[in-house]
């Protein structure tokens, strides 16, 4: 066990893939000294036990769920210095939490791991005897084998000591729901000077349907774009806003972007990635 370093994850309706988190974890080479567990409106899991501290804490937002405050409620409970964010959906390499314990030594960067997609066979028929390199293919936008821009930062899998975290001054909680609010957070820490290192610790995604684009969560996107765009006079999420203003739901106007109106259900449906 490491005494020095924790493990961090936010949790709202994903129990099976955080009991699979936390299998993986426990099958590690180095185990950390926590697993600090976020639930998002909603009570902590009755949980078997684990070669290692279990932690879990309620976070309650009212409008929805803040993933940027939930992040920082995180850190706030972590008892480490040195830290990994891992998203709920991701299983750990065996050597993550080593890989992630060595590069964070003395290290005042954001260290970013890597993230390789398991297929819903190999999602749903999970064994500790299973090669998830095998199983997975690399992530289609960030290159493998290169050092990630601070474009390219996210939250599936990424480390920091507790003082690099201060220094940016935690997510900002004026974005809420889903999208832009890690994209921020990098341009926040190289706006202070703050690097990011790339290192091949791996995490692997567990399948769960997904959106292209995410109407289902058009109006977070909107918002937080905003947000963004007030902040650092630049887009994010650009491929989405395109894709919004294409299929008529949102529209450019001299106060900025303006919901039109919102899809249907069925609309979510055709956009819905199996």
């Amino acid at each position: 066990m490491h005494k020095s370093i924790s493990l961090l994850t936010i949790v709202h309706g994903r129990q099976n893939a955080l009991r699979n988190l936390l299998n993986g974890v426990a099958e590690g080479s180095l185990f950390p000294m926590e697993v600090v567990i976020v639930h998002m409106n909603e009570q902590p899991l009755q949980l078997d036990n684990y070669p290692f501290a279990i932690r879990q804490v309620l976070h309650k937002s009212q409008h929805g769920l803040n993933l940027a405050a939930a992040r920082n409620f995180a850190m706030l409970h972590s008892q480490s210095p040195k830290n990994v964010f891992l998203d709920v959906d991701c299983i750990p390499e065996r050597t993550l939490i080593a890989q992630y314990a060595e590069a964070l030594d003395d290290s005042a960067d954001l260290i970013s791991g890597r993230v390789r997609y398991l297929s819903q066979k190999a999602s749903e028929e999970l064994h500790a005897s299973n090669d998830l390199f095998k199983e997975s293919t690399p992530d289609p936008v960030r290159p493998e084998n290169k050092p990630f821009v601070h474009e390219l930062f996210w939250t599936l899998n990424f480390g920091c000591n507790k003082e690099t975290f201060r220094a940016v001054g935690g997510f900002d909680e004026n974005y809420s729901g889903y999208g832009g609010e890690d994209t921020d957070f990098a341009f926040t820490a190289r706006a202070k000077g703050i690097g990011l290192k790339t290192i091949d610790a791996t995490a692997f995604h567990q399948y769960h349907p997904s959106y292209s684009p995410p109407l289902n969560h058009l109006q977070d996107i909107i918002h937080n774009a905003t947000v963004f765009y007030n902040k650092w006079d630049k887009w994010p999420m650009e491929g989405w806003l395109k894709a919004f203003l294409e299929k008529g739901f949102i529209e450019e106007t001299v106060e900025g972007l303006r919901i039109k109106r919102l899809p249907t259900a069925s609309e979510i449906q055709m956009v819905k990635k199996l």
